[in-house]
C-alpha cells in the first residue's frame, strides 16, 4: 500500500491514497451471528449502489460537456433529488475514508511525502492526522451507534431505499476507519520516501484552478495517480 502526504495550502497536509478495490474487505464469516451478516451485506449493497450512481452522473456530465446541443435531462422528482444527494454524500464519504478502511488490513506501506519535509516532520504529521481520524471517527461511531439502535429494526427492511440505510452507512464507515487509523498507529510499519513531485505539487496551489489543472495533471502521470488532480482540486477549495 502506498500513502501520499498531499499538500493542502499552507502548513495543511491531507493523507492520499488509491487502490483498486472501492471496498473495503468487510469481515463476513458464517461464525458471526446472522444479525452482524445482515448488517454486513446491507452495508455491501450501499457500497455498491452508491459506486455505481457515481459512475453514472459522471459518464452523464461528461457526455452532455460534450454534447452542446443535447437535450436537458428531465426536473428530477423531489424524492429523487433526496436519493441522489444521499447517493453523492456516500460517494464522498467511500472516497475520504477509502484509505482508513484499506489500512485495516496492513501491516507494512510505503508513505510518500514531499521532498522539502523533513522526515521525521513528515511521520509526525502523518501520526497527527491519524490520531485525529480516530478520534474523530470514534466520537460520531458513539453517535450513529446509538441513532443506529434506536432506528431499531426499520434499518433491516429489505428494498433498495437508500435513505433507510443513512445511520447504517455512517455506523458501519465510522466504526471501519476507526480500526484503520487505529492500524496505521500502532501496526503498520511505515517506510518513508521523499517526492519532488510532491514539492512541485506544493508550488502549484498558488497558481489559479485553471493553471493549476494541466500542471497537477503531469504531476498525477509521472506519480501514476489517476484522480490525484481532481483530489487536489478539491482540497485546495476547502
Amino acid at each position: 500500500m502506498e500513502v501520499y502526504l498531499v499538500p493542502a495550502g499552507g502548513s495543511r497536509y491531507e493523507l492520499y491514497c488509491e487502490v483498486a478495490d472501492p471496498s473495503p474487505d468487510v469481515d463476513d464469516d458464517e461464525a458471526r451471528p446472522g444479525f452482524v451478516r445482515k448488517i454486513t451485506a446491507r452495508f455491501r449493497e450501499l457500497l455498491a449502489t452508491a459506486e455505481r450512481e457515481h459512475r453514472e452522473r459522471q459518464a452523464a456530465r461528461d457526455a452532455r460537456a460534450h454534447d452542446a446541443h443535447g437535450t436537458s435531462p428531465a426536473e428530477p422528482t423531489f424524492a429523487r433529488r433526496i436519493r441522489d444527494r444521499t447517493l453523492r454524500w456516500m460517494a464522498e464519504s467511500i472516497a475520504e475514508q477509502r484509505l482508513l478502511w484499506h489500512l485495516r488490513r496492513c501491516e507494512e506501506a510505503r508513505f510518500i511525502y514531499p521532498q522539502d519535509l523533513s522526515e521525521r516532520d513528515a511521520l509526525d504529521t502523518l501520526m497527527t492526522q491519524l490520531r485525529g481520524d480516530f478520534e474523530r471517527h470514534r466520537r460520531w461511531f458513539v453517535i450513529d451507534l446509538v441513532l443506529f439502535i434506536a432506528s431499531g429494526a426499520a434499518m433491516l427492511i429489505p428494498g433498495p431505499n437508500v435513505l433507510a440505510y443513512y445511520f447504517l452507512f455512517r455506523f458501519v464507515g465510522h466504526f471501519l476507519s476507526m480500526r484503520g487509523a487505529r492500524q496505521g498507529l500502532q501496526i503498520v510499519a511505515w517506510r518513508p520516501e521523499s517526492s519532488l513531485a510532491l514539492t512541485e505539487l506544493r508550488q502549484t496551489l498558488s497558481l489559479d484552478r485553471e493553471s493549476r489543472e494541466p500542471r497537477l495533471r503531469d504531476i498525477a502521470a509521472r506519480l501514476r495517480l489517476e484522480h490525484l488532480a481532481s483530489f487536489v482540486q478539491r482540497i485546495a477549495q476547502a
